[in-house]
């Protein structure tokens, strides 16, 4: 079964995503970009699904670290709330492969998780 981290700073979020991918995928939730750098060193998921907005490490400043990493072809799919043309268009240009509005519909998450996948 692949590995997804999903990281995110809000419990609600991370139990929402959790149960959407239980059954398909073997789920790690962490509550911080530090918590899923320290994690990396002992797994490495085939996705991870990324908060931008999150104390300390921000999601883009994550995605810009594990894009400049040995980490650079973990696809990344950003989860958010902030929608924005830029935001959007800054996620993409630091290699994220997707980019999901939350509150995110089950069906729809897993439908790109297998796109990026694929």
């Amino acid at each position: 079964m692949q590995t997804i981290f999903v990281v995110d700073d809000n419990d609600v979020n991370l139990i929402t995503a959790e149960k959407a991918l239980e059954g398909f995928y073997t789920v790690f939730t962490l509550p911080s970009a530090e918590a899923m750098f320290e994690f990396l060193d002992s797994i490495v998921p085939d996705l991870i699904l990324l908060d931008i907005r999150m104390p300390k490490i921000s999601g883009l400043d994550a995605l810009n670290m594990l894009k400049a990493s040995k980490y650079i072809d973990i696809p990344v799919i950003v989860l958010t709330g902030k929608h924005d043309p830029d935001t959007e268009a800054a996620v993409y240009k630091l290699g994220a492969v997707d980019f999901v509005l939350k509150p995110f519909v089950a069906e729809d998450l897993l439908a790109r998780i297998k796109a990026a996948l694929a």
